[in-house]
């Protein structure tokens, strides 16, 4: 037990033995990951193009016309102030500005005294989705508020009012009458949705997360077979002749410890996809841990037989990068495989990487536990028997 330790220990080591290997180790994953997922977490986020809002009336009225807004499903309503606002729109960080003055209130209404001010950046869709946006808000208010004065002019026809007070506070009930019959009346467009699956099931962050975590895990082990080149190169696996370590013990140290390192990578990985990227990595943990350990097994074991055909530790660097790309391409770690033609989504079943992709995305995208897990599992498992018996059977110390 002692030499299995003292020998993955030593591959330790030598992995990070510049400090640049943390860059392929985490930082660089993590980086793609991020990027290429769109950033943080999607799904809940508001997607309505931003309309920076200047209230300088303060008014119930104002307040309705910024309700009417954020009801919209095209445009968001942000109240600031007019100089971020100015200052935002002449940056071109803002598609529109809308103002609404001091003195807009009811009576302006009453007395067609009224007026906003909306800037639109030119030659800017947003801008003129923004627009039609804001003319629907005011005419949605404006309805209301001519509904309440015609009610008050009825009204004044039949029974003339005894104050100004008494009229105000009927042209007021008038007002919210209209509104609340406004707010509760039917809609006009009815929206049938299909109920048809779509073909093709993904999630930018699901997919991202778990096709980056098979590439940058797969490309190192896979080199694997540049660590046994390095040593047969140096002498290391000659002097292992002179000492009583047996060809079983060193293999194992070594390829336990590439595996161990990484899971490790893995679990890095993952944990960065619960916490920033608000993914459901940890829904079974169980399953989760078998397929990162039947994954990392099954791509050891293709490295360990690279290093018994490769002469050299540069042919085994490039050979391992080339193969891993290759491989999580074809296997669905960039691209949905739904994606590929029917012929090609069979063929690609021959490579590790895609039931690796289709494993993790059983847990992370569809839901599954541990008996969705199982057959991909199963089939890594076979990968990393059938690779292992090879590479063991032809491993040679010269």
């Amino acid at each position: 037990m002692k030499k299995l330790f003292a020998i993955a220990w030593k591959d330790l080591l030598l992995k990070f033995a510049s400090p640049s290997e943390l860059l392929f180790f985490i930082i660089l994953p993590i980086a793609f990951t991020f990027l290429l997922a769109g950033g943080t977490p999607g799904g809940d986020t508001d997607t309505r193009i931003r309309l920076l809002v200047v209230d300088e009336a303060q008014t119930a009225l104002s307040a309705q016309i910024i309700a009417q807004l954020d009801a919209s499903t095209a445009i968001r309503p942000e109240v600031t102030s007019r100089e971020q606002a100015e200052q935002q729109f002449d940056e071109r960080r803002a598609s529109a500005v809308f103002i609404i003055p001091a003195g807009l209130d009811v009576a302006a209404l009453q007395e067609n005294t009224a007026e906003t001010e909306l800037m639109q950046q030119p030659n800017n869709i947003n801008a003129t989705l923004a627009e039609r946006a804001v003319l629907t808000a005011l005419r949605q208010v404006g309805t209301a508020v001519s509904a309440a004065n015609n009610a008050v002019a009825r009204r004044e026809e039949n029974q003339p009012f005894a104050s100004a007070q008494e009229k105000q506070a009927f042209f007021e009930s008038a007002l919210e009458t209209a509104t609340n019959l406004q707010q509760d009346s039917p809609q006009r467009v009815t929206i049938l949705q299909g109920n048809t699956p779509d073909q093709v099931e993904y999630d930018p962050r699901a997919n991202t997360s778990a096709g980056q975590l098979i590439t940058w895990v797969f490309i190192p082990l896979f080199g694997l077979s540049e660590l046994f080149a390095y040593e047969r190169q140096q002498g290391t696996l000659r002097r292992l002749l002179t000492t009583p370590t047996r060809k079983a013990t060193y293999l194992l140290g070594t390829i336990s410890g590439q595996v161990l390192i990484a899971v490790l990578q893995m679990l890095l990985l993952v944990g960065f996809g619960m916490l920033v990227m608000g993914l459901e990595w940890g829904r079974d943990p169980a399953a989760l841990l078998l397929i990162l350990v039947c994954s990392a097994l099954a791509a050891a074991a293709i490295g360990t037989t690279m290093g018994t055909f490769i002469k050299t530790s540069s042919q085994a660097n490039g050979l391992s990068i080339m193969l891993g790309m290759v491989m999580a391409l074809m296997g669905g770690c960039w691209y949905p495989l739904e994606l590929f033609p029917q012929a090609v989504q069979q063929i690609v079943r021959v490579l590790p990487t895609t039931w690796a992709m289709q494993g993790m995305l059983d847990l992370v995208l569809r839901g599954g536990g541990l008996a969705e897990v199982l057959p991909e599992a199963g089939v890594l498992l076979a990968f990393a028997a059938v690779f292992f018996v090879v590479g063991i059977l032809r491993f040679r110390y010269e």
